[in-house]
């Protein structure tokens, strides 16, 4: 086989326009609104219920500190005040109380965030209506079709946003998917990138090549091992190199992202492959003396589950669960079931049918469920099953 050669430079096809749409630090900015008084500090959201602020008798609130967290949680986001002291998201919760002790500790609230990402959507909607969906706090847009410059539409999509949310959001727009995503980063937050003739050199290409999309932490490994740290030093790797380290496939795919050469549509739905639940206990829980407490907890994910299926208008055929013991030891197990199911109480027979085929020699530290081979539900589909913990 002959090694990949280089493609077209990027740019090529300026009559297409893709933008990517960031919300900026989502989930802290979305707790800030409700919390004015935090601006300006270290935030770390990722905590429980029970960390949940105190109202005072004058009516002001005290907040938890992270050094007073206990427990085995990651952070599910952090304000770019405790980015800037090494916090950051799916880090560990103890270790970033070592980081970042006096920050303020705020419990997650997926209702709220859910509801901010539905409204953002609709007034972006309301402007260029051809929306591919990532995400709860980011989309692409194909904006090739309206009439408006990009800078005006990037500004009129802000403002929109702002006036929907009060949240600030960053867009990236460029001739497609790739540099529009890489561009929405590059002037964070409340920041607007066009690429255009003449900037994949000047912007994109100095940037490290963790930050595309599609070259992950072990790729990144394998590259940095080759010298390769950027964008530009992947551009001038020979291609044979390239294709003796990773294949034909992925080595014409990583010198079209050098290029900035990306054909995927914006797709305005798609049906994925899985949706979950699950949660990491604050302790170790023991199948046995903690049954009572694993149920409740497994009856909690399934009709969680129930409703983002009711939600994102799916119904699923199969079933799984995911334990990780306190060895660290991960287990699943799938059972497809004769019909596709939406309701926490099918879910939950699933969930406990796969539960019967593992082994339970470890205490567990963490218990999640989940539903694939998903379809489209029709209208009349409707769940609601009350359910018993046993």
């Amino acid at each position: 086989m002959e090694p990949p050669s280089a493609a077209a430079p990027a740019c090529a096809a300026p009559s297409r326009r893709v933008a990517h749409l960031d919300m900026d630090a989502f989930y802290a900015s979305v707790e800030l609104l409700r919390y004015p008084e935090l601006r300006g500090l270290p935030v770390v959201i990722g905590a429980g219920t029970r960390y949940q602020p105190h109202v005072n008798a004058d009516g002001s609130r005290s907040f938890h500190r992270l050094r007073t967290y206990a427990g085995r949680g990651v952070v599910t986001t952090s304000t770019y005040e405790a980015r800037a002291l090494g916090v950051f998201s799916a880090m560990g919760m103890m270790k970033a109380a070592q980081l970042a002790p006096d920050a303020v500790l705020l419990p997650v609230d997926f209702a709220a965030y859910r509801d901010c990402s539905r409204r953002f959507k609709q007034a972006v909607a309301a402007i260029a209506p051809h929306i591919e969906d990532r995400g709860i706090d980011e989309i692409y847009i194909d904006l090739t079709a309206l009439p408006e410059d990009s800078l005006t539409l990037a500004r009129r999509l802000k403002e929109a946003v702002k006036q929907a949310t009060g949240l600030s959001c960053s867009i990236g727009i460029s001739p497609n998917k790739l540099l529009s995503k890489l561009a929405s980063e590059l002037d964070k937050p409340d920041g607007i990138t066009i690429i255009g003739p003449g900037d994949l050199q000047r912007r994109i290409w100095p940037l490290d090549v963790s930050k595309v999309n599609g070259i992950g932490p072990k790729a990144t490994e394998r590259l940095r091992a080759l010298g390769i740290d950027t964008i530009a030093r992947l551009a001038q790797t020979p291609p044979a190199l390239l294709q003796a380290q990773f294949g034909l496939s992925y080595a014409r795919w990583l010198l079209d992202v050098t290029q900035g050469v990306d054909d995927r549509p914006v797709r305005t739905w798609s049906v994925p492959k899985s949706i979950s639940r699950e949660t990491t206990f604050e302790r170790d829980l023991d199948v046995r003396r903690d049954r009572a407490e694993l149920s409740t907890i497994l009856v909690r994910l399934c009709t969680q589950l129930e409703g983002d299926l009711e939600r994102k208008g799916y119904l699923g055929r199969t079933v799984g669960v995911k334990l990780r013991f306190d060895d660290f030891r991960t287990v699943t197990r799938d059972l497809t079931l004769p019909d596709a199911v939406a309701d926490a109480a099918a879910l939950l027979r699933g969930a406990r049918a796969c539960l019967k085929r593992i082994a339970f020699d470890h205490r567990l530290r963490l218990l999640g469920v989940r539903i694939s081979a998903l379809e489209k539900r029709n209208d009349s589909t409707r769940a609601g099953t009350q359910l018993s913990l046993y």
